[in-house]
């Protein structure tokens, strides 16, 4: 059975995007879809205009410093590792029950400090708060064009004689169903906060969308502004009964509070993996909007199968979606391409011209159609000159205080060539010229930095071969560069992580890099020479998978002018009998039965720890996902003697 009988089967079409026949014929279906519910502002309201009602949290918002999410460890039976859709098990076989517990303290960390004595005052003054949230991964998920399949079918476990491997949860797990419930209650969550302590301005550190779809991106800034959300595609099943398809007033983040975007993997690749317009065999743009459930093989477990259609015979698996009618969000239309030797016709769905892919500039200029603040959440800040997919800018949030946001895409290029899933870390000339700039005028200027980015640097180790000459070990997160695993890039790094963490030391102003990207609760201390050169890596992990926090941001200067950085994770205070409580529960569940590990510490990351676990991530080995931190750094003395004009009294 050749390749080519597949292709004609499934919208294989050799073209890269959606031609203008099978377009106006898929508009023609959806058009009368548009004002019942795809989502976005265009269709904010209901029908009748009676706007529908907003879910409240709970009345106690705490911090993880008071009080943290406590998983049952009692199960009655065990599920396997291939059932987490069998939803409706979790409650008789006691998955999915939790608890709060005591508080988890802040450790102080001097690891940069190069004085394992050094304690701080107690005396400081507060310079910024903010928070941050990423890898919302805000899901369509009756979409067409998605990797459903392969987490329950164990395609993966399958292939490679293990069981399921847990980081195949981000393709389907529960929780997507509810993703745009769960970010209004972590923004409510902020509100609550920002009335107990103000807020300068929070960062979303990408991942906003699951998969680069319109739909999904317009959700998720209409859940911040405060819209009416419709979190439904096609035909909208069950938005009258089902609880996460039913539209809601979102409260929206308090006016007081600016909030500022970076761009992640998945806001601009297919399901965060694969350019869109990179495999023309595949017609990935077209098979956004179209009718029919979209087939691929395994695309994780070995990527490179995705671009290899010449061997004669390549399992092809229809992806399915979530039939939004069933109460636990049941999979439909899933299953192997070809049965018994024959072609299996390609199931059929409702299509939707909302669901339609962006591009980076797209994508980027959907920030600017908000009314929250500011107009473009950053992107309006972008400097003139540059092309229209550049995502990166910079801003101070507090004119009078000299700590500037250095907003950094470090996500691959659609254009790069590489055949791999496409995580890893990269600058491309442009932007690594900017970064430059941008670090020398923030000294220049006496000025205290921070990156905000979303894949974070020397965490990720690369990839090793086996005996048999096999790549394994691939977490697709490490820094991007020519090797064995990447022979088809035409684009090169334009930076080494050796160079760029050697250029970052060279910054003393740099106190530390804010990512996402692994939906880890990490810190990583990068150590310089000297105590000022030293900086900080703080990772925050997702709102989509367990413990689905967010994380607060303290800068303070204390009275011996050091500075302190307090990272406190916060959990959304979800309220019982609502959407977002349910997720909760569902993610609990997921992380019960997978046992994801929520701590890792990997080998040969870092290259100054090539041979061993790095000593300077942590936690390590820790039962929660959870990690707050005091994160010390000592001033140079010309930026100390600034800030002792600025505070002369502390």
């Amino acid at each position: 059975m050749e390749n080519k009988n597949i292709k004609h089967n499934n919208n294989f079409q050799n073209e890269g995007i959606l031609n203008r026949r099978d377009f106006l014929k898929y508009s023609t279906i959806t058009l009368s879809l548009l004002y019942i519910g795809c989502g976005g502002s265009s269709n904010s309201s209901s029908p009748d205009d009676i706007e529908p009602p907003s879910y409240p949290i709970d009345s106690t918002v705490l911090t993880t410093a008071q009080r943290t999410v406590v998983l049952s460890q009692t199960f009655s039976s065990i599920i396997t590792l291939k059932n987490l859709k069998n939803i409706s098990e979790y409650d008789s076989k006691g998955y999915g029950v939790w608890s709060y517990g005591d508080g988890l303290s802040l450790e102080v960390r001097n690891d940069i400090m190069n004085d394992s004595t050094y304690v701080p005052p107690s005396d400081s003054v507060k310079l910024l708060k903010f928070f941050a949230i990423t890898d919302i991964h805000i899901t369509d998920k009756e979409s067409p064009s998605q990797l459903i399949y392969l987490q329950p079918s164990n395609i993966i476990g399958d292939m490679r004689g293990i069981d399921l491997e847990s980081r195949i949860t981000s393709v389907y797990s529960p929780s997507m169903l509810y993703t745009t419930q769960v970010l209004d209650a972590a923004i409510q969550t902020v509100n609550a906060l920002h009335t107990q302590d103000s807020i300068d301005f929070g960062i979303s550190l990408g991942d906003a969308a699951n998969n680069t779809q319109y739909n999904e991106t317009r959700w998720y800034i209409d859940v911040l502004d405060g819209k009416v959300i419709t979190p439904s595609s096609g035909i909208n099943a069950g938005k009258d009964t089902i609880d996460y398809q039913k539209p809601f007033k979102a409260v929206g983040l308090n006016k007081e509070i600016p909030w500022y975007q970076a761009i992640g993997n998945h806001d601009h690749f297919w399901m965060g993996s694969i350019p869109v317009d990179g495999l023309a065999s595949y017609n990935l743009r077209a098979s956004y909007v179209g009718e029919e459930v979209h087939a691929m093989p395994n695309a994780i477990a070995k990527s490179s199968d995705i671009y290899n259609l010449k061997a004669p015979i390549l399992p092809f698996y229809y992806m399915g979606v979530i039939d939004g009618s069933t109460p636990t969000g049941d999979i439909i239309k899933a299953g192997p391409v070809i049965v018994d030797g024959k072609i299996t016709p390609a199931p059929i769905i409702a299509p939707d011209v909302k669901r339609h892919s962006l591009t980076k500039a797209n994508w980027t200029g959907e920030f600017f159609n908000t009314s929250s603040t500011p107009i473009g959440h950053g992107f309006n800040l972008v400097p003139s000159g540059k092309n229209s997919e550049f995502a990166c800018y910079s801003f101070l949030p507090k004119s009078k205080i000299p700590i500037k946001i250095i907003v950094l895409d470090n996500t691959q290029r659609e254009d790069d060539g590489d055949h791999t899933i496409h995580g890893r870390g990269f600058l491309d000339d442009e932007r690594w010229s900017w970064l430059k700039a941008e670090l020398a005028a923030g000294s220049a200027a006496e000025q205290l930095m921070i990156i905000a980015c979303h894949i974070p640097i020397a965490v990720s180790p690369y990839a090793t071969k086996n005996a048999a000459g096999e790549i394994v070990g691939d977490t697709f997160m490490d820094w991007f560069k020519h090797d064995t695993r990447t022979p088809t890039a035409t684009i090169q790094n334009a930076v080494t992580l050796d160079a760029l963490i050697a250029e970052l030391h060279s910054h003393p102003n740099l106190l530390m890099i804010t990512a996402g990207h692994r939906h880890l609760n990490t810190v990583k201390a990068f150590v310089g020479d000297t105590p000022e050169q030293g900086f900080w890596q703080v990772e925050t992990s997702s709102l989509f998978n367990f413990p689905q926090q967010l994380r607060l941001f303290d800068i303070s200067l204390n009275s011996d002018y050091t500075i302190s950085i307090s990272v406190t994770n916060v959990d959304p205070a979800v309220k019982e009998g609502t959407p977002a409580w349910t997720a909760r529960k569902y993610a609990v569940a997921t992380q019960q039965i997978v046992k994801t590990n929520l701590n890792k510490n990997l080998i040969g990351a870092d290259p100054k720890h090539p041979d061993v676990e790095d000593p300077t991530i942590k936690p390590i080995n820790l039962d929660i996902g959870s990690y707050n931190a005091v994160l010390l750094k000592k001033l140079t003395p010309s930026m100390e003697a600034k800030m002792r004009i600025l505070f002369p009294i502390i």
